[in-house]
């Protein structure tokens, strides 16, 4: 075999589209994580926030934390964060307009590792308010894309097939997590529970809850059947694996109107597309049905000439033939990452499967998964405020409150505070973090009520302040028509059981 056949054999020209899906989606995700930081990061983790990130750089090593503001020229503080953030948000944009793209076939690599350190640089300082998979799905994501390449190179099927296995880990690891980790998820009764007790739920999850049992029975065996066959799925030929990657990207659109995950679900379904050929693309849109995959791969040994025809007929492939050099770089890099993934490999199929955790400094090859236990009761905490008149409720923007309000849309932005609030509800108010927002709301502080909802006190602090607890379920739909025929507005949500958690306390000179 000559080494043009070699080149052609390893070249994925038919996954230009995917690519472009790929890293502009991914490129996105960035942009919005970086806008988060910016706006939320200084009133959690800034000079005055809840857990100061000054405070944890210095009593942690740079083996515990990387990040570049441990440099002495650069040393933390809220005005540099927000640059990081800027210098981020500006490459994203850069990526998602496709200006490295249009380059050499390396140009990509710097554009997107320089993404994935500065905001490795955020995460690794984010402490309880980052820990979360997200948030090394979208820095893995992120180191490995550049290596797809720009418009003058093909990808390689190397990197096609690392992505594959990315989902393997995303999608097979978090079936396997669930499986092992309650029995809810083996009795098919989870999505009984999910749709009211998931974090912060969306307008449509109240009509999921509702939906008969039979539905959350469906619903649960869905779940196992895509998670643990379908990403293997996406090794076999196409058109297969771009069935495997639909079904995989259908189920978590069903994640993305029944809830809000942040970017989650976004990012699996970017690195599902991976999955897809360009082929595959253009019959969704009235095209020929893809022909059997390894017929191709036959062509190619006989003419090399095809994979590149495939690339260019995509729209976005190359004109000539992949050059020797990239392919090498490509194929080291690659054999790097599989080194770095065996212990994620040994983790999926361990007893003692890990959820959420890196096994190296650098956050790759990650172990990935949610859900491994599931919440059958809804508590929600309540922060109430004292004004010489009556108890007056805050408000936050996602987290479930009031029950008259349905929850809102925010994913695939994230909102820091009002998740650990659902946290904070399973035993998390015992942490620092908790404290410290009451003394930043008893006292009025302006960076944390930016963060929250409506303020009833309009910016100025409560005589005292209280915490409760109230168990939360959705009103049925008798319920709600019951308050319409009496005059009243119809409840989202219906609470009870309230237990005091904090007693009334003055913050103010705290």
């Amino acid at each position: 075999m000559e080494l043009s056949q070699v080149v052609a054999l390893l070249t994925a020209g038919d996954y230009t589209i995917s690519r472009e899906i790929i890293q502009r989606g991914i490129a996105l995700l960035f942009l919005i994580a970086f806008a988060s930081a910016f706006n939320q990061f200084p009133a959690l983790l800034g000079e005055r926030g809840l857990t100061p990130a000054p405070r944890f750089i210095a009593l942690t090593s740079t083996r515990q934390a990387p990040t570049i503001f441990r440099w002495k020229r650069f040393a933390y503080s809220d005005r540099r964060l927000r640059l990081v953030c800027v210098a981020g948000m500006v490459l994203a944009a850069s990526a998602i307009i496709g200006l490295p793209q249009a380059g050499p076939a390396w140009v990509p690599i710097p554009v997107f590792l320089g993404m994935w350190a500065l905001y490795f640089s955020i995460v690794s300082i984010g402490q309880r308010f980052y820990g979360f998979g997200w948030e090394s799905l979208l820095l893995e994501a992120g180191f490995l894309i550049g290596f797809l390449g720009s418009h003058e190179v093909a990808p390689t099927w190397a990197m096609i097939l690392l992505l594959r296995w990315f989902v393997i880990r995303v999608e097979f690891g978090a079936g396997m997590i669930k499986m092992r980790g309650d029995s809810s998820w083996r009795d098919l009764t989870a999505m009984d529970y999910h749709h009211q007790t998931q974090p912060m739920p969306n307008p449509a999850s109240r009509l999921a809850h509702l939906m008969p049992g039979w539905w959350h029975r469906s619903e649960t065996l869905g779940s196992h059947i895509v998670q643990l066959a379908a990403p293997w799925l996406l090794f076999l030929p196409q058109p297969i694996a771009s069935f495997a990657a639909v079904a995989i990207i259908i189920t978590q659109l069903a994640l993305v109107i029944s809830g809000n995950y942040a970017w989650l679900n976004w990012a699996t379904i970017l690195l599902a597309c991976s999955g897809i050929s360009d082929t595959f693309f253009r019959w969704i849109v009235g095209g020929p049905f893809p022909g059997w995959g390894w017929n191709s791969v036959a062509a190619i040994v006989t003419d090399p000439t095809v994979t590149e025809a495939a690339g260019s007929s995509a729209g976005a492939g190359p004109s000539q033939p992949m050059p020797v050099w990239w392919l090498i770089i490509v194929l080291v890099f690659v054999a790097w990452q599989a080194w770095l993934n065996v212990p994620a490999l040994r983790n999926l199929f361990s007893p003692n499967q890990l959820m959420n955790a890196s096994f190296n400094r650098l956050g790759l090859g990650n172990a990935y998964g949610a859900f491994g236990s599931m919440t059958e009761t809804r508590n929600e905490i309540i922060i109430e405020g004292w004004d010489d008149e009556r108890w007056r409720e805050y408000r936050f923007k996602g987290k479930p409150g009031d029950v008259l309000r349905r929850g809102p849309v925010v994913a695939p932005y994230h909102l820091r505070l009002d998740w650990l609030m659902w946290f904070a509800a399973l035993g998390d108010y015992r942490q620092t973090w908790f404290t410290e927002l009451l003394r930043a709301i008893g006292s009025g502080d302006p960076q944390i009520r930016r963060l929250m909802g409506p303020d009833p006190f309009d910016g100025a602090a409560p005589d005292l302040i209280r915490v409760r607890v109230f168990t939360y379920r959705y009103a049925t739909r008798a319920e709600r028509q019951a308050a319409v025929a009496a005059g009243e507005p119809k409840p989202w949500w219906v609470r009870s059981d309230p237990r005091v958690l904090v007693r009334p306390i003055d913050l103010r000179q705290g």
